[in-house]
Formats: C-alpha cells, structure tokens, sequence
C-alpha cells in the first residue's frame, strides 16, 4: 500500500467500527427519500457518510473521497480515492433486517489498495490490504476449497433498482440452482463478497452494481485467494458501474458457463 501507513489504515478501521455503530439502532432510521421506486436513502446514509467523510479527512487530508450519497463530478479517478457505501443495504435497514455494512475501499493506480467491510450486526470487521492477505476481526481468512459447482452455496443478487435486470437475474438464479446445493439472496452486496472470501460461500452473481458496493468486497475476496471479474469474464471497473461474478476461483469458470448457456 502506498499512501497510508499500517498505523492509519488501522484508525481507519477504529473509525468505521465507532461509526458502524449506529446501524443497530431499530430507531436510527427517521427518514426515507426515493432515488428510485425502488432504491432509498435514509438520514443514517447521511449521517454516516458525513462522519466517514470528516474521519478520513483527518486522518488521509490529500486523499478524494467518492460517497454514494452526493456529486461525483468533480472527482479525478486517476489520483488516490476512497470509495465508500455508507450502508450497503439500505432497504434491510429500513426494515430493520439486520443485514447491512459499511463498506469503503482505496483506489490507487486503478485498484483497490486498502478494504474494509463492517458488519455491525455481528461485530465482524473483514479487511485487507493489496498483498498482505484478508481477515476477519484480525483473522486470516481465505476462500473454500470446493471445487465442483454441485458442491457450492450461490449467493445472487437482484439488481433491485435496476428492474430491467430481473428476466435475466431471476433466470441465471434458475440455472445456478439446478446446478449447485442452494443458492441464497441477502441484499447486502458487500458482505456477499466476504462471505465468498471466508468459504461460507463458493459463489456470488449480481448483473449490476456500483464501484461502492463492490470496492472493498472485491479486494478483500481477492486476498483470500477467491477470483472476480464481471459476468462475462471481464475486468471489474470502479469509474462506472458494473455487474460482479465472485467465486473461490475453483468454480469461476463452470458458474460463468451456467450463466452463458
């Protein structure tokens, strides 16, 4: 990593864990605004986006930041940035499903640098660092050795803001379970791609997503020696969205041939 030092990725981290906290709150939400019919904000997206934002401030001054909730305009990709979801899963927040992160990544020279994804539900931290591995809470974790789709739990998302999606989403869903032992759905994206990266699944597909779902997901996948490309084998790209196909990379290429055929 080359523009924040091992101390400050870790009051960073100390941060996201301090501001995570008030996921957990059943009666944080007090309001819901519609960026779409089926894609909200809520005040705590504001809240937390805006204390991520003065943390890192602090902490890395000369570093972009690109928020989900605010203007992307200005903001040069060929220079470092972080990249945060202030609440992967906002829908599950909004009913109080319980199943949602804080996910903010660093992008340097194009890649992710530095991850990390906070589930506050369960106080589980995942990080990483580009060349250093994957953890959970400061344990290593890494992918699942199982090598035949037949053996492997999917994780699939829907796309729900983008409805156009939904015949092709829910048809590879048919695909992927006639194929493999089950699949499931979260709507967290985030945690989706660590669940793949601590072998709880083999897999994870969702059409069409934005750089601050998947940014630190795909880092943290990656150091624990999963594979993630886009549906039809391609690079991931954070200057725009794109669609996500993650495995343990001992199952990349049959799951993208299901999803081919």
């Amino acid at each position: 990593m080359k523009i924040i030092t091992p101390e400050i990725s870790e009051q960073v981290i100390c941060q996201i864990r301090r501001i995570g906290g008030m996921l957990t709150n059943p009666l944080a939400v007090k309001s819901v605004d519609f960026k779409k019919p089926t894609d909200f904000v809520t005040n705590v997206d504001y809240t937390v986006q805006s204390q991520v934002r003065a943390a890192l401030a602090c902490l890395t001054p000369d570093i972009q930041f690109m928020g989900e909730e605010g203007p992307k305009e200005e903001l040069d990709l060929t220079k470092p940035m972080w990249i945060l979801d202030p609440v992967d899963g906002t829908t599950n927040l909004i009913h109080n499903y319980m199943h949602s992160a804080i996910s903010l990544g660093l992008l340097e020279d194009g890649q992710i640098t530095f991850a990390v994804v906070y589930d506050p539900y369960t106080s589980e931290c995942f990080t990483a660092r580009r060349g250093h591995g994957a953890f959970c809470n400061g344990r290593p974790v890494k992918v699942s050795e199982r090598e035949d789709i037949s053996e492997s739990l999917v994780t699939v998302g829907t796309a729900p803001a983008w409805r156009e999606f939904a015949d092709e989403t829910f048809g590879d869903m048919r695909k992927i379970y006639d194929k493999c032992q089950d699949v499931r759905r979260s709507g967290c994206a985030s945690l989706d791609l660590c669940s793949v990266a601590s072998g709880r699944t083999e897999g994870f597909l969702e059409l069409y997503l934005l750089p601050w779902d998947y940014a630190a997901g795909t880092l943290i996948l990656e150091e624990a020696g999963g594979r993630v490309t886009t549906p039809d084998g391609g690079p991931v790209r954070f200057d725009k969205g794109c669609g996500i196909l993650a495995t343990n990379g001992l199952i990349h290429e049959q799951l993208m041939d299901i999803i081919k055929g």
